[in-house]
């Protein structure tokens, strides 16, 4: 505890103090999670021999096909294509710790209330690619009223998670049809199967229609669809999170509140883990 008050001081020092990352990094976790499943599934499918057997293209235009028609009912086209590009946003993402951005703001705090709040002007290339907190600066430094700038901000925030709430509901909705269109797949291959008894070389065509598209949809449900939904509401409530900072910050510093009560209000806001001790 002492090692971690004796750095944070001595962060203070620093210009850069609490700074946040800012360059997009790759999420491992996704990455790992999904081409370890992935290798799995396609291990066992080798070590039991003949993959080719596991690759239907009337399956797949059951399930990939008709889970992207079912799922365009449900929302319009421009959020359907806006949620294929989202679904990057779980494997390459902006780096925003909420620690190190309480660290960071309350540097700033610190700054207009020794020097004014004209003075995070000269501060402006650190967070001018952070739309959100370029914005709270920018109205604090333009003299708003403190309830004015927390109530902008707060009301951005809020337009912010609803999108992203907008966009991990398509995804998660995919993540619904694609199970049902597999069984859509295995009904249709089974009416198939019954109507042509009398043929034994369509049985086994038939009988892999019905059993593959269950797969492909059971797959893509639970191994792409539903994984990367959850991890946009975890991304989603970090960046909540972030900004949360950020609108309080602004607001403290256009009340010209000492930084000290800001910190206590934003461990509030922070996890117990990374709660800061920046003046101290």
């Amino acid at each position: 505890m002492a090692n971690a008050s004796t750095a944070q001081a001595g962060a203070r020092k620093q210009p850069n103090a609490g700074r946040r990352k800012r360059g997009a990094a790759l999420d491992l976790a996704t990455i790992l999670g999904t081409a370890g499943g992935f290798a799995m599934i396609v291990a066992a499918i080798v070590v039991g021999g003949m993959p080719g057997a596991f690759v239907d293209l009337r399956a797949m235009l059951i399930v990939l096909g008709g889970t992207f028609m079912v799922t365009t009912i449900s929302f319009s086209l421009r959020e359907i294509m806006r949620a294929q590009g989202v679904m990057l946003k779980a494997i390459v993402y902006q780096q925003r710790d909420p620690g190190e951005t309480a660290l960071f703001t309350l540097r700033l705090a610190e700054l207009a209330r020794k020097n004014g709040a004209l003075a995070l002007q000269n501060h402006e290339r650190e967070f001018r690619n952070d739309r959100f907190l370029a914005r709270a600066v920018d109205m604090v430094i333009d003299g708003a009223p403190a309830e004015e700038v927390e109530r902008v901000m707060n009301r951005d925030a809020e337009a912010t998670m609803m999108r992203h709430q907008k966009a991990s509901s398509v995804i998660r909705r995919a993540g619904e049809v694609a199970p049902a269109m597999g069984l859509i797949g295995t009904l249709v291959g089974l009416v198939q199967m019954l109507g042509n008894l009398e043929d034994p070389s369509s049985i086994g065509p038939a009988m892999a229609v019905a059993l593959l598209t269950t797969f492909y949809g059971a797959v893509l449900a639970h191994m792409v669809f539903i994984p990367i939904a959850n991890k946009l509401d975890r991304n989603s409530m970090q960046e909540g999170t972030v900004n949360q900072i950020y609108a309080q910050a602004a607001a403290s510093i256009a009340r010209q509140e000492n930084p000290r009560r800001l910190e206590t209000y934003l461990n509030t806001i922070l996890p117990p883990a990374e709660r800061v001790n920046y003046f101290e």
